[in-house]
């Protein structure tokens, strides 16, 4: 399927039904006096977040959306039926805009969390609630009144604990797809990753966490070069970054000007990036000459004036990789304690 992160619908809430003008006529009643009855309200529309779906596709091809009205009120009393409610099934993550204004609505980050985004129109009121000692028959009613419109932006942020970031080929989603169970689509061209990918990995019987691969970012991102900054919004929830880099790229530049590269590219798009955890990973160490390793790792470091946690791995080798999980998972854990 489709990843869809963002897409814009109307919403509109049923109108409140109107209140009836009735009098009461029976055979042996002829002046049997008011009694018309109220309408119904309108039906009002919530988002629910839903954890079974993962995308906002369904959304890019329905995008008006419209409660039930309230029915009228009628003779003897009768009230109308209130019409039913609209529930619409987001993603889990799925924060809520209003187009017009631009204002946060809600941020569904919960499953099963819910918010209202239009409110159904109050129902009517009929003749019978006017009648009063000096106005045995009042013709006076209250229509009900339209329900709420609006024009709502869906932005999708997938929910994930560790973000993989870096250049083009740069291994990410080998690394992924070892050290969890998704499959992204691998290969040696760049760009390969168009969407991102989420994947869990496992680092013990009681304990995993989340892994986001998010398409290549490349100089000049921050400016909409390549695939821009488009889905660096994903990275935003994440608790720890994963800067993976090819120590042997190639296409011969240099690692430890790629990874400033991508650093500048993280604090022009956000500065809040950067004050996120960040662990250098340098991938591929099985294309390198086992003598020469940790030399080679060592004057990338010192090149790009790196002075974060630094691990050197191999996803297609799976080399390190169990270590990686477990210090990921630790880090986790003394966050949210």
């Amino acid at each position: 399927m489709k990843f869809v992160d963002e897409a814009t619908i109307s919403v509109e809430a049923g109108s409140g039904g109107n209140g009836a003008c009735s009098f009461l006529r029976l055979k042996y009643m002829p002046f049997g006096g008011p009694d018309g009855g109220d309408g119904g309200d309108g039906g009002s529309i919530f988002l629910h977040a839903d954890s079974r779906l993962n995308t906002l596709i369904d959304y890019r091809y329905i995008r008006e959306y419209k409660a039930i009205d309230g029915e009228k009120g009628g003779g003897r009393n009768c009230s109308g039926k209130g019409g039913d409610s609209l529930i619409l099934r987001v993603p889990v993550g799925t924060l809520v805009y209003d187009e017009d204004t631009g204002e946060l609505i809600a941020d569904l980050a919960e499953p099963d969390s819910q918010t209202c985004v239009a409110q159904g129109g109050r129902h009517g009121v009929g003749n019978a609630r006017f009648k009063s000692s000096v106005n045995r028959s009042p013709r006076r009613t209250i229509p009900g009144q339209p329900g709420e419109k609006r024009t709502l932006r869906l932005e999708l942020k997938v929910l994930a604990d560790v973000g993989l970031v870096g250049l083009p080929n740069a291994g990410k989603s080998t690394l992924i797809s070892a050290m969890s169970a998704a499959r992204p689509k691998i290969a040696d061209y760049p760009f390969t990753t168009l969407y991102p990918a989420l994947g869990v990995v496992s680092v013990s019987r009681f304990q995993s966490f989340v892994m986001a691969d998010l398409p290549g970012l490349i100089e000049g991102a921050a400016e909409g070069a390549g695939l821009g900054i488009r889905f660096l919004k994903h990275v935003a929830r994440t608790q720890l970054l994963f800067h993976v880099v090819d120590v042997l790229p190639i296409d011969g530049s240099d690692p430890a000007e790629n990874i400033k590269t991508i650093q500048a590219e993280l604090s022009k798009f956000s500065p809040e990036l950067t004050e996120k955890p960040c662990w250098l990973v340098l991938n591929k160490i099985d294309l390198l000459d086992p003598d020469t390793l940790q030399a080679h790792c060592d004057a990338i470091v010192k090149r790009a004036h790196w002075t974060g946690p630094v691990f050197t791995v191999s996803g297609q080798a799976q080399r390190n990789l169990t270590a990686l999980a477990q210090k990921a998972m630790q880090c986790l854990v003394e966050r949210m304690h």
